[in-house]
């Protein structure tokens, strides 16, 4: 066995930091976990499972990302990617795998 080992846990492995424009987080199926808001913005942000940006849509919405400092927790599993898109001004993190 490893000194150190790698154990799984839950809230995800992967970051996506500091995100202020619309992004693709993961393209491929995962899970999402977090989304930290850092900077509150005027209008509420969204995390969608698609992996083009030009697809997100309500049919595809995971969750409405609020536009207020504090952080979303969801365990969602997504069958084609992560997409964020933020708020006007909002600036956030997402955590996935």
């Amino acid at each position: 066995m490893a000194q150190y080992p790698i154990v799984p846990r839950e809230g995800g492995n992967f970051s996506a930091l500091n995100l202020t424009a619309s992004t693709i987080v993961k393209a491929s199926p995962g899970t999402a976990f977090r989304v930290n808001v850092t900077v509150a913005g005027t209008t509420t942000g969204a995390l969608y499972d698609t992996n083009v940006i030009a697809s997100a849509a309500a049919s595809n919405l995971i969750c409405v990302v609020p536009d207020i400092v504090g952080t979303t927790e969801i365990v969602w599993p997504c069958r084609t990617g992560i997409v964020f898109v933020p708020g006007t001004g909002q600036t956030a993190s997402v955590s996935y795998s």
